[in-house]
């Protein structure tokens, strides 16, 4: 990553007063405080926490403040002081199916166990700007809903789990002699990538990327003909062992969206017709992020379902090394520091071909002259 580098010592103290300066803003109307990020601008804050690997809320409402509302600052933000903590082991894997549930619909089976949950979404509503939030003080709008606290709910099974009792659709089993997944918050990428690792790299990566890539797929830059099986959004306990009980117990709980993305896959000589699935997870409300993680999931496994190739979606280099916001952000952002002594190189390296170039021009006339 590429960070600022020194120059003149009171210039840059300069700039970061006028940098707070900037940051609070008019002066006369009221601060915005971390809380109100936190609880008001929860998307987000959901993002902050995602991308940048830190699941706490104050923090990256925090960012988000310090960073002026710019999401990909407040990101690299949250991930510099994630290098700062320290790290007292790994939690269970969390088990989405028992999650409780806010938010959950499947576009492929309209009576599914369970039922659907329509929950908070912006997907029915109007496209119209509400005026109303315009009004000074605490008056609601008639398109805010009050959070309550989740009543009591029947079960609610995968909806993929229809499929999977019909051998219609693979399901990723892991074998108890299967390697630890990597941890990408502490080893650097390498190549290939496991499964694992495409994942949390893709939970990490940049949402406008992804969802750019995830668009692209639908259009025929990959063999996708995607159905959302089901997107849910809710609650879910985390555990982790403890030596000194020998027992996983519970250490809090965290809000989570998940998505499964059911695909066609043709088959082959050893495994018939069948669906296949690309998966995405993102911490709090995060349904864009997730979908098209799913989806870009699915395309990256081209190659280990045996299908052609022939965009970049599908080429796991490609899009693992450029989906990151924080390097990608770093790379381009450097090319504002100094760089005087290259490009006075490249300019004198102009100026002598350049020179060249007039000189042969200046032959070639005298020769047709004398001709």
């Amino acid at each position: 990553m590429y960070v600022a580098v020194k120059g003149g010592e009171r210039a840059i103290e300069a700039s970061w007063r006028l940098l707070d300066k900037a940051r609070r803003g008019d002066t006369q109307f009221a601060e915005l405080s971390v809380a109100q990020i936190r609880t008001q601008l929860r998307l987000a804050v959901a993002r902050v926490m995602t991308e940048g690997s830190v699941y706490d809320e104050e923090l990256a409402a925090l960012a988000i403040k310090q960073a002026a509302g710019d999401l990909v600052e407040a990101i690299f933000l949250l991930r510099a002081y994630r290098t700062t903590l320290p790290r007292f082991g790994y939690t269970q894997p969390v088990d989405t199916e028992d999650m409780r549930i806010e938010r959950r619909i499947s576009a492929t089976f309209k009576d599914v166990p369970g039922g659907q949950m329509l929950g908070a979404t912006y997907d029915y509503t109007q496209r119209l700007l509400d005026f109303t939030l315009l009004a000074q003080g605490d008056g609601e709008s008639a398109l805010n809903v009050k959070r309550t606290e989740p009543a009591a709910q029947d079960a609610m099974p995968r909806v993929v789990s229809l499929l999977d009792k019909e051998g219609l659709i693979e399901q990723e089993r892991v074998s108890e002699d299967a390697p630890e997944p990597g941890d990408l918050s502490r080893e650097p990428l390498s190549f290939p990538a496991s499964r694992a690792t495409r994942l949390q790299n893709l939970a990490r990566g940049d949402e406008g990327f992804l969802l750019a890539m995830g668009y692209a797929t639908q259009r025929g830059y990959a063999h996708s003909h995607p159905f959302a099986g089901e997107i849910r959004f809710g609650t879910v306990a985390v555990e982790m062992e403890l030596d000194e009980l020998g027992v996983a117990v519970e250490i809090g709980e965290i809000d989570v969206t998940e998505c499964q993305m059911i695909n066609q896959f043709a088959g082959s000589s050893e495994v018939p017709p069948t669906f296949t699935q690309g998966y995405g997870l993102a911490f709090g409300h995060s349904e864009r992020k997730a979908m098209a993680m799913a989806l870009v999931d699915r395309a990256l496994r081209a190659e280990e379902l045996g299908e052609t190739i022939g965009s970049p979606t599908q080429d796991v280099e490609f899009m693992l090394s450029h989906s990151d916001n924080v390097e990608a952000s770093g790379f381009v952002q450097h090319l504002k520091l100094p760089h005087y002594v290259d490009f006075q190189s490249e300019l004198e390296l102009v100026r002598r071909l350049r020179a060249k170039h007039a000189a042969r021009d200046d032959d070639n006339d005298q020769q047709e002259q004398a001709a």
